[in-house]
């Protein structure tokens, strides 16, 4: 048949059962929107206020659903705004189909409008590849076919990640006589590497001597839908799970077993469980600076002088920051699968309800519930944040997504608010960017429309994205953002006076008379079409959100929060590796003597 490259692009999503193309048209994609308008009737388009928003709410959808979403922009501007989105994707290992407008191929290098090419002919492309699992530069629309062929394979075939196509725009509007395969003839491996039986009885056999196991089980769990695996190996063998920012969620946190978070932003639970493990087994879960405490032995783990038993569907994360004594190369599902059947062909399966390690599990995550509550002093105004969290997972069912970006919110939310059932924590973790939370929800409703989704997240963050408010009313898609203002970006003044002692600047959002600044966000959402609340008192918190919940629209309920240090951010637990400028002289020489005790492999 004869499409045109617009045609061939929309066809081919709607065989992949793409549901939505988010973004923006400009000059440079308009051929391709004109495309999908004539397929509207089978594929929506979901208009965003940002490009880097569309990519957000595409990688929101993924990670609740496992279905892409795929993303347009315009040439030049509307392009290059899509990298923190892509680069956040790509760390957190994240589906999203980029299709970016590019220059002209009979006019490349002329420096058309909005082309970069002073270095190199339409250059925009390279800029996309550090953050892409692959990037392709299409020339002609006969090669779409294979191009999409393979970006969907290479999207969604192991570790999953975002892809980037460059559709020139006579690329888009030309025509070819091509061939669209049915996308039930894939290309792409069906199959993951099936684990090794000697190195899975391996650690069978460790996991089953040991006194105080622990499964350390991140990302990967969600990925490869390994829930109930990791649950049933849980079990049988008794050993505590801890998490990741990511992993946070794939295993109940009110199940006796749940270890709860190590790292800088961990639990005190979390922490001594890790670092009193005899054997440690570590599914899916990078090993990262965050989680890890920067690698100080004694603060998150005492590796490598524990044993240490990795899976991971990417073998260049085995082994990268600590040694293992048993690495798999396999995803989280297939490999514990085999873990478990290789434990009930082999033992026998105590009780781990009655066990002494499962009470010393729940004694500990009990004395951590403990020290949150006391974070709370509901009698002080503003309210402490912690307040906030706590009333929202009273108030939100036990299946709710919330969402979380950078900041101090996204620290209380991975310490102080428990998640029952998977993928409903969806959080910028590893990257770690503002601006994520509220386009992402709109991603997360459009995948569930029946469960609740609500995104919380500090001032400085909401105002990064503030405008997809408008896309959630336009589109009728009832998320409830939970903003809590303490005027500033506090999560950085708490770093600075923590680390620095009393040398906080440029993090307090002040007028020139140095009196705290902020719009009103209740208002703002009003003007936007939102329901808007604004609340100042702990007491209020509850009410508000019942009513958010129930107004059948986008709500924002902000909350105003303290900006008392420490009390305006979380218990802090670990350590994280801030280097420390040397004129601080004293802070600067036991800085040096922290840092030394880092193992780094």
């Amino acid at each position: 048949m004869r499409l045109t490259g617009g045609e061939i692009v929309g066809d081919w999503l709607i065989r992949e059962g793409v549901p939505y193309v988010a973004g923006i048209p400009g000059h440079g994609n308009i051929m391709l929107v004109d495309a999908l308008r004539d397929r509207r009737d089978k594929l929506g388009f979901i208009q965003t206020r940002s490009e880097h928003g569309a990519v957000h709410l595409a990688d929101g959808h993924y990670r609740v659903s496992g279905v892409p979403l795929a993303v347009t922009t315009s040439i030049g501007p509307g392009a290059c705004n899509t990298v923190i989105a892509m680069a956040t994707a790509y760390v957190e290992s994240s589906a999203v189909l980029l299709l970016t407008a590019d220059a002209h191929t009979y006019m490349r290098g002329h420096g058309i409008f909005q082309e970069i090419e002073r270095d190199l002919d339409s250059n925009f492309v390279r800029l996309l590849e550090p953050v892409s699992k692959r990037a392709w530069l299409a020339t002609e629309p006969a090669q779409l076919p294979s191009i999409m062929q393979r970006a969907f394979t290479e999207m969604l075939t192991g570790r999953p990640g975002p892809v980037a196509i460059s559709l020139p725009m006579n690329v888009q509007a030309d025509a070819a006589d091509v061939t669209l395969a049915d996308p039930a003839h894939r290309h792409g491996a069906q199959h993951v590497p099936l684990p090794d039986p000697a190195e899975i009885k391996k650690i069978a056999e460790g996991l089953m001597k040991a006194e105080r196991p622990v499964i350390y089980a991140g990302g990967g769990i969600n990925a490869a839908g390994a829930w109930d695996e990791l649950r049933a190996v849980a079990e049988f063998t008794g050993a505590a799970v801890c998490t990741t920012f990511q992993g946070k969620g794939c295993f109940p946190e009110d199940h006796p077993l749940a270890g709860l978070l190590t790292g800088s932003k961990g639990t005190e639970c979390g922490k001594t469980l890790c670092l009193e493990a005899d054997v440690i087994l570590a599914v899916g879960a990078r090993f990262v600076d965050q989680s890890t405490s920067s690698y100080r032995p004694g603060h998150a783990f005492n590796l490598p002088a524990q044993r240490l038993f990795q899976i991971d569907l990417d073998p260049y994360e085995i082994g990268k920051n600590y040694p293992v004594e048993v690495g798999v190369i396999s995803d989280a599902r297939t490999a514990l699968a085999a873990l478990a059947a290789c434990l009930e062909d082999g033992y026998k399966a105590g009780d781990y309800r009655t066990s002494e390690y499962t009470a010393h599990i729940s004694t500990l995550r009990e004395a951590w519930r403990t020290e949150c509550a006391s974070w709370e002093d509901r009698a002080r105004e503003p309210m402490r944040m912690a307040a906030v969290v706590r009333d929202l997972r009273d108030t939100l069912e036990r299946d709710a997504i919330v969402t979380s970006g950078s900041g101090n919110t996204q620290a209380h939310i991975l310490q102080m608010f428990d998640f029952y059932e998977p993928r409903t924590n969806i959080t910028s973790a590893g990257f770690s960017c503002m601006g994520f939370s509220m386009p992402a929800a709109i991603g997360c409703k459009l995948a569930r429309p029946g469960t609740q989704v609500v995104a919380v997240i500090g001032d400085g963050d909401y105002l990064m994205n503030a405008g997809e408010l408008a896309t959630a009313v336009q589109h009728n898609l009832p998320i409830v953002v939970v903003v809590c203002n303490n005027h500033g970006w506090h999560s950085i003044r708490d770093l600075q006076m923590a680390v620095f002692g009393d040398r906080d600047y440029a993090t307090e959002f002040l007028d020139r008379d140095g009196e705290r600044y902020s719009p009103n966000f209740a208002k703002l959402a009003e003007a936007f079409g939102a329901h808007g609340e604004r609340v100042t008192q702990a007491a209020d918190i509850m009410p508000a959100l019942k009513r958010a919940l129930a107004a059948g629209r986008p709500a924002v309920v902000e909350c105003v929060t303290s900006s008392e240090f420490p009390y305006d951010g979380s218990p802090a637990v670990g350590w994280w590796d801030v280097p420390m400028p040397a004129y601080l002289t004293e802070r600067r020489k036991q800085y040096e003597a922290e840092r030394d005790e880092e193992y780094l492999a």
